[in-house]
């Protein structure tokens, strides 16, 4: 039997919509809820097994994405948003309440700055980028999934059509090398 992804890979995925305006995110609290509106589309939709990404309940990945931090405005409930982990990279800014992480956003001098990570399963309008790729399968091992199942979680994503990497995608990968590589003068 297959491992359960996530709710929005394990049945197969949904095609986003061309030209897509956007929506709006929502915590998972039973009211006053944290709401952050999303202008258009995102990018580089992914699953994720790192232990940082926010992740449903039962699920071993999170899908995430990207947009530009412009697009992003929380528009309901800030006082309720915390940063998990000031010291991390990608600042993720969570519900106090609920939990769920509703954007990252990365502060520092990075090839991925400008850009807030974003969890599009958290709005209610369809037509969001689907997922792409996935990215760290490798460590959900490290958070305590069995190793010998790691074959079968890499052949489910293959076979609803994501190609699994224990990094970034390629491109993804290409950009942070870019970036460094400017950064000390060799390029």
């Amino acid at each position: 039997m297959a491992p359960s992804i996530h709710p929005l890979i394990d049945n197969g995925i949904t095609k986003g919509t061309a030209n897509f305006s956007g929506g709006t995110l929502k915590c998972h609290c039973a009211s006053d809820k944290v709401e952050v509106a999303i202008t258009g589309n995102v990018l580089h939709n992914h699953a994720c097994g790192c232990s940082q990404c926010w992740k449903p309940k039962g699920a071993l990945f999170s899908v995430i994405a990207v947009v530009p931090v412009d697009n992003v405005k929380v528009t309901a409930h800030p006082e309720k948003l915390h940063v998990l982990d000031p010291s991390a990279t990608i600042q993720r800014n969570a519900c106090k309440s609920c939990g769920v992480h509703l954007f990252g956003r990365i502060e520092k001098d990075h090839a991925f700055k400008g850009l807030d990570f974003v969890h599009v399963e958290l709005s209610s309008e369809k037509g969001w980028q689907e997922p792409q790729f996935a990215a760290f399968v490798s460590s959900i091992i490290e958070q305590g999934f069995d190793p010998s199942g790691i074959d079968a979680v890499r052949a489910k994503f293959r076979e609803v059509g994501l190609e699994p990497y224990d990094v970034l995608s390629p491109p993804l990968m290409d950009a942070l090398a870019t970036f460094t590589g400017k950064k000390a003068g060799k390029l």
